[in-house]
């Protein structure tokens, strides 16, 4: 029985060009992390009749700030 692939090997310039996506995307999943971090500071230096007033408990700062990634 033979096996045929279509499988080509990647040029060097294909492999350069998915180095730096490889670095994008880790630059980019790093500055969003920071976003979030500084989000959870701001939240958390507020006081609990503030956290309130916007319909958090300061236990729900977490499950805010990263609503849109996790299901918790």
């Amino acid at each position: 029985m033979a096996y045929i692939t279509h499988a080509r090997p990647h040029s060097f310039f294909e492999r350069i060009g998915d180095f730096f996506m490889s670095l994008y995307k880790s630059i980019d999943l790093a500055a969003s992390a920071n976003l979030r971090i500084a989000q959870m500071e701001k939240l958390n230096a507020k006081s609990d009749e503030e956290l309130a007033k916007m319909g958090l408990r300061r236990e729900d700062i977490i499950r805010h700030v990263f609503r849109d990634i996790y299901h918790i």
